[in-house]
């Protein structure tokens, strides 16, 4: 490889969120990579930081013209003036959602899903509406008819769509984004596309952007897209929306500027431009190396885990999806044990809602001796608490 993505790199003692912790403890439970950004964006970064100014900046063609090109490679094709600044996908959504819905309105979500997303929701007193998905065999599946029926309720004005699916790494097919495009339509309900992850993908995969599929689809959606999940820039607070109806968009741009989310920093406009067009390269290695770990962790399951721990296959993300079934019914109390006697610090699945309860969530964007030592950590962890208990 080009790029060596083996180089541990010492996060402690710069204020991270996600290595903030003792020194005993292995942090893999945020969406964070431990990688460096692309060698571009460092000099191309190092070269602005020489002009010596950092005043107020304009949002420029050549931050549109980045977007517009590396989502036109990946199906979704939008104009200038259908793409906007945001400083985070977050903020994005809590924007929109005060902008398109009314207090104590319903906002759908397929669960178990990413949980800021139900701050979004209740912080602005909003209900959030789960549709429960269906887990057989190692795989979910959308309950048609009990998403129908969330949708149609009077009460229901929008739907977060998190595509790719964070945390089951689910890849939805063009089938059933067409799918739920049609009922979101038919009973006049928004769709924001939670689109961050779509670069994340095993090596041969491809995703299927919501708005791409046809024209109802675009009409009726909103989508938030960023290169701080692919490139573990997310400290550096850019993002972008893109939406083709003209009036959502207008109620899209009014929010953000009331918010003060739509003023982007140095950084925040110089980063896409770089990522987007100078490391193409960087990225396909991130993803084979990704992918890598993440057969790591299948064959460890397998050889050493395969009574206890379930790994869900999932097609994208970083992040792993382990089912935990066999041993536990409330992954809070087996999180807590396990980074209590063995310092593996994961997200438990119960703060994702639906069936989170018997999941783990865990980071594997990191150097592969972490996600080693991760493993033997999980195995000595699990050993402990079936003893315990």
């Amino acid at each position: 490889m080009k790029y060596n993505f083996d180089e541990l790199i010492n996060r402690r003692g710069i204020s991270s969120v996600k290595w903030d912790v003792k020194d005993n403890e292995l942090p893999m439970w945020v969406a964070d990579m431990d990688f460096s950004a692309p060698p571009e964006l460092l000099k191309a970064m190092k070269d602005r930081i020489d002009n010596g100014t950092f005043g107020y900046n304009l949002v420029d063609e050549e931050w549109k013209d980045a977007y517009i090109n590396h989502w036109a490679k990946r199906g979704l094709k939008f104009n200038r003036d259908e793409i906007i600044f945001s400083t985070g996908v977050i903020a994005s959504i809590s924007s929109i959602v005060r902008r398109v819905t009314e207090v104590a309105n319903n906002v759908v979500l397929l669960t178990p899903i990413y949980n800021t997303f139900f701050n979004s929701i209740v912080n602005n007193g909003r209900h959030p509406l789960e549709s429960e998905m269906i887990y057989k065999d190692g795989t979910y599946y959308i309950d048609w008819e009990d998403l129908e029926t969330k949708l149609s309720n009077e009460e229901t004005s929008l739907f977060i769509f998190c595509n790719p699916h964070n945390p089951t790494g689910r890849v939805w097919t063009k089938d059933e984004i067409e799918r739920i495009g049609a009922l979101c339509n038919k009973y006049n309900v928004t769709v924001i596309s939670d689109e961050i992850h779509c670069d994340l993908l095993k090596p041969g995969v491809s995703y299927t952007p919501f708005a791409s599929v046809n024209e109802t689809n675009a009409n009726i959606s909103i989508t938030t897209i960023a290169p701080t999940k692919t490139f573990n820039l997310a400290g550096i607070q850019t993002s972008a929306i893109v939406c083709k109806n003209k009036k959502l968009m207008h109620l899209v741009d009014r929010g953000l500027n009331t918010d003060e989310c739509a003023e982007p920093n140095t950084f925040a406009l110089l980063a896409p431009k770089v990522v987007f067009n100078e490391c193409d390269e960087w990225l396909n290695e991130l993803n084979i190396y990704i992918d890598e770990n993440r057969k790591y962790v299948r064959d460890y399951i397998n050889n050493n885990l395969k009574d206890y721990v379930k790994l869900v296959e999932g097609d994208a993300l970083y992040l792993l999806w382990l089912d935990l079934s066999k041993i536990t019914h409330d992954s809070k109390e087996f999180c807590d044990f396990l980074r209590k006697e063995t310092g593996l610090y994961l997200a438990e699945g119960i703060k994702y809602r639906g069936n989170g309860f018997e999941f783990l969530r865990m980071n594997i964007g990191t150097q592969k001796e972490r996600v080693k030592d991760a493993m033997e950590r999980l195995s000595k962890g699990i050993k402990l608490y079936l003893k315990k208990n």
